[in-house]
């Protein structure tokens, strides 16, 4: 796919700058921080998913359950694909016989889901506990006392199809900057207590997921481990 980015005003033609050049720049800037980047595909066609592909990338975010089953089958066997929008416990049935990571799990009862879906399947499901970090309300998300209810319960401690690496947040949309590192910030000191208090021995608990198009250079000041780009990939959505 090309993208046109236009000259100055003294050139007469758009610059053409690939999906693949998108993503090459990005794993530019992406080395030596240890982050990862997720391409987020939603409401893009999979021959653009398969140009990212091509270009390296094997880590793909989709927000809609339903896209993402219908494109999985036309990408190569080893993408990770990651569930990266709020997801409804009747729909984990349909994501567990290939999801990789769950990034969006934000109560005991989906997880208990994600666990037996998962246990059907014969799979290890990952998971990423996702908090609230916005001022927005529309976010979703946990919060700290509400996670730690999860993981002191007895529930949570009979899980043996679900494996939780990490944290994930979803910054506010806004160009104040200071906002956003303070929204960072916080989810890094969430990580950083959970890992202490309930995964000092889990090397596995690692992430964290901070970080879109608009934002991901602050996110990975801030210690992301993963950041979900998509427009500054793809372009504008369809």
């Amino acid at each position: 796919m090309l993208l046109e980015v236009p000259y100055p005003p003294s050139f007469h033609q758009p610059l053409r700058v690939t999906i693949a050049d998108n993503i090459y720049r990005l794993q530019a800037e992406l080395a030596g921080t240890g982050a990862r980047l997720v391409v987020v595909t939603k409401t893009h066609p999979v021959e653009h998913l398969q140009e990212a592909y091509d270009a390296g990338t094997r880590l793909f975010g989709e927000n809609r359950v339903q896209e993402m089953t219908a494109k999985q089958p036309a990408l190569p066997p080893d993408v990770a694909w990651h569930l990266i929008g709020q997801l409804q416990t009747n729909k984990v049935k349909h994501l567990a016989p290939f999801v990789d990571t769950i990034q969006s799990i934000d109560s005991l009862k989906l997880l208990l889901e994600i666990e037996r879906q998962a246990a059907k399947c014969g799979r290890v499901i990952n998971g990423l506990l996702q908090f609230h970090i916005a001022q927005e309300e529309s976010k979703t998300g946990l919060s700290l006392p509400e996670a730690e209810a999860i993981l002191v319960s007895d529930e949570f401690a009979q899980l043996r199809h679900v494996r939780l690496r990490g944290v994930m947040g979803v910054g506010t949309f806004t160009e104040d900057q200071a906002q956003l590192r303070a929204e960072f910030q916080t989810l890094r000191g969430y990580f950083q207590h959970l890992k202490t208090t309930f995964f000092a021995a889990d090397d596995g608990f690692r992430e964290i997921s901070m970080g879109m198009s608009g934002d991901y250079a602050l996110a990975l000041q801030e210690g992301s481990t993963l950041v979900r780009v998509g427009s500054a990939i793809f372009g504008a959505r369809g």
